[in-house]
């Protein structure tokens, strides 16, 4: 009786309308789908296009006025479409906090900012991440398989990433104050501890600007040792999430269909419910 009851509370209760918008809008099985998200893809990479060539000096009033335009036509273009997103699914809030979501929101942003701070409308190139769907919409399943696997083994990992992370934030404080003890009289460059922290930071992840470096034999010793270490602590990360991909992976055949309650991708051909929610496709 409970199971009959918590499917019936999952049951798609969108109007028939609501159906067919989503099924353009958030699937690529269909034509009328994959026509509006390869329209969308022109639309988005226009969009980049546009600010690229604001950010270039140009001398024609005319063109600057044109991009300028344009720059609107499209972000009105993009602000429809966020807004029939949410009209077409169950759960608005979920599409807000998810993914895309968030980055389509964040996409519209930089445009209507750009009234208050001028500047501020050259983040728009932030559209380009939009073009992720591309895998969804070219029926690329086992990307989008790939991808969900290491969004998960991500997830997944995060615990330990933190430790590691921590453990970094510690060693680099250690060995930069010692650094600037070192230092310290006879190197000006290292003038003070967060300085010097910085200086550890760039070379125990082998960046190493060049900006900031020992002049003391002990100086140099330790300099040596971190950079050797930090081939091995780089290697770390790399083998938790590795570790946890192997753990995943599993075979999958993936559809485009997105669930309309929750928005997430990558069922079974044969789903009839979302793996995730429980809802009905």
């Amino acid at each position: 009786m409970e199971t009959k009851k918590s499917s019936a509370k999952h049951d798609n209760d969108l109007s028939p309308l609501q159906n067919r918008i989503h099924e353009i809008i958030f699937e690529a099985d269909t034509k009328a789908g994959k026509f509006f998200d390869v329209v969308l893809l022109i639309f988005i990479v226009v969009s980049v296009a546009i600010t690229m060539l604001d950010s270039l000096t140009i001398d024609s009033k005319r063109i600057n006025n044109w991009l300028y335009i344009l720059e609107w036509v499209v972000t009105i273009g993009f602000t429809i479409e966020y807004a029939l997103r949410l009209y077409c699914v169950n759960k608005p809030i979920k599409y807000v906090f998810s993914f895309f979501g968030i980055i389509d929101l964040l996409s519209l942003i930089p445009t209507y900012l750009s009234i208050i701070f001028a500047e501020s409308h050259y983040l728009t190139v932030i559209r380009i991440l939009r073009l992720l769907r591309i895998f969804r919409i070219f029926k690329l399943a086992p990307y989008i398989k790939e991808s969900n696997l290491l969004l998960i083994s991500l997830r997944n990992s995060r615990r330990k990433i933190s430790i590691f992370f921590f453990f970094m934030i510690l060693l680099t404080t250690i060995l930069g104050s010692a650094m600037y003890v070192i230092e310290f009289g006879v190197n000006d460059k290292f003038s003070s501890i967060p300085e010097s922290i910085y200086w550890a930071i760039v070379t125990i992840t082998t960046v190493g600007y060049g900006d900031i470096s020992p002049v003391t034999p002990m100086g140099k010793f330790l300099a040596s040792f971190m950079m050797i270490l930090g081939y091995a602590i780089i290697a770390v990360p790399t083998g938790i999430i590795t570790a946890n991909i192997a753990k995943e992976y599993k075979m999958e055949n993936l559809t485009t269909q997105s669930c309309p309650h929750c928005t997430k991708e990558g069922h079974d051909i044969d789903a009839k419910h979302c793996k995730y929610c429980g809802g009905r496709l």
